[in-house]
Parts: structure tokens; sequence; C-alpha cells
């Protein structure tokens, strides 16, 4: 997903949001600097996401972090075939229909440990690594690998820091591996209000669909003005299922939907 101009260079495509902002209740009663309109810049989309999630640190092997863990994946499995990613077919383009997705598994990774902080390159060269080794399935054209970091660490992107400036973001890596990041929300600017396992869902929406229109940030389905389909609805959310998720921008409906 993208970012608030506030966490990432404005507007310029070559510097595309692509963070979730963090919750600034005052932010939400300013207009939008121009009506939002997605527009498709060529890129790749992905039609049918196999999202594989990623548990960085030893924390997620015991409670109450591994409750979590299970809730996510079971969130994806639900997610990927629900009616969030339907509404997502209006952003077909001429071969590429964006269709159901899968989880194609899990991983904990307990070394090298994530410290107390870490950066993207990091985390980038991680994955990599992991792939290369096997450890992490190959990348195909529709691969989405989502990390979650344990509480107490920081993630550091661009000149910006997780609970400062963003709670979560989507990138893609030099050789177009595309992968989400998603730091613990270990604090009310990365809560909104929500308990933790609601505030993760609905972060974990709002990157899932931009990853999908959007892979390569600023490449997909992308406003210069207003970033991807889930900055212009950040903190916007509903219930689907079980779950809260965030709503999404619809061009048809010219609204958050």
């Amino acid at each position: 997903m993208a970012t608030k101009a506030r966490t990432k260079k404005s507007a310029a495509p070559q510097h595309p949001i692509r963070v979730v902002p963090l919750h600034r209740p005052e932010a939400e009663r300013a207009a939008p600097a121009a009506a939002p309109h997605l527009t498709y810049r060529g890129g790749p989309l992905l039609t049918a996401v196999e999202v594989f999630t990623v548990f960085w640190g030893a924390a997620w092997q015991e409670s109450p972090q591994n409750v979590v863990m299970n809730s996510m994946n079971l969130f994806f499995d639900f997610i990927l075939t629900s009616s969030l990613i339907d509404q997502l077919g209006e952003y077909d383009v001429a071969g590429k229909t964006i269709g159901h997705g899968t989880r194609t598994g899990t991983k904990i990774l307990t070394a090298p440990a994530p410290g107390t902080s870490v950066q993207d390159s990091a985390i980038q060269q991680l994955l990599q690594q992991e792939i290369a080794s096997g450890v992490l399935p190959a990348a195909t054209t529709n691969s989405l690998y989502f990390f979650f970091l344990p509480p107490g660490v920081q993630v550091l992107q661009g000149g910006s820091a997780s609970c400062k400036d963003f709670c979560g973001y989507h990138d893609a890596t030099s050789n177009n591996v595309f992968y989400a990041v998603m730091p613990y929300p270990g604090c009310s600017g990365c809560t909104g209000g929500l308990a933790v396992a609601d505030a993760l869902t609905s972060t974990s929406s709002h990157e899932l669909c931009e990853a999908i229109t959007d892979p390569i940030p600023g490449q997909g389905w992308y406003d210069d003005n207003n970033g991807e389909i889930g900055d212009i609805c950040a903190w916007k959310t509903r219930t689907l299922g079980n779950y809260t998720i965030q709503l999404e921008w619809s061009n048809n409906a010219g609204a958050c939907v």
C-alpha cells in the first residue's frame, strides 16, 4: 500500500507513496488536495496473488505471538477468496484479470534475529537469501511475501521509521520480487483505536490491495496526488466476515468502498 505524503516523498511517480500512514485523526478532516482518481501506468498486476507469510523472530514461536501468527494466516486464507478481492476487478486491464489468490505457505525465520531495528535493505537481502537457499519458495509473477516483525522491532525505510512515520509498506526488489512489511503495531498511531489483531488485519488488507493493483509502486494503478488504492482510504474500516479490513478506493463509485 502506499503512505501519506508526510511519510514519503510527495507525488512524483519515481518516488511513489507506498506505506500505511500513521493514524492521525486531525488529518481525516482535511480534504484531499485533488479529487482522487487512479490511472493505470502500464506495469504488472498480481492477477492471482500468491501470499507467503514470513514471521521474523523467535518471539513468533511463543505465546501470545504464535496466536497472532495463526490468526493472520487464517485471515489470509479467508480474505484472498473474499469479496474484497472481487471488488478489485474494476482494475482489470487487457490481458490482466484480477482474480482470487491463495496463501501458499508460512515460515518462521529466527536466524539472523531482527534486533531492535532493521533496515528495509536488510529485509530485502534476507528475502533474496532465503529464496536462493530454498527456505522460502521461488518467486513467481504473482508471489507476494508478507513479512511480519515481532513487538519491539522498529523498521527503517526511506529515511522514515515505523511507529513514527508509517505502520507498514509494500515494495519490489530490483529484480521484481514483491513483498510487504508489517511492523508490530506497538503504538497508538498504528492501532488507530483498534485492537492489535484488528489493526493488523486492517493494515494488511491495505497493503494486500495495493500490492495487487500496484506491485511496483507507481507503475500500476496510481494517483500522483493521493497515492495508491489504499492510501486514499487510510484508516477507514469495515468488517468482512470476522475481520476488520480497510476500505479501498473505487474509481467506479468515486468513493471508498
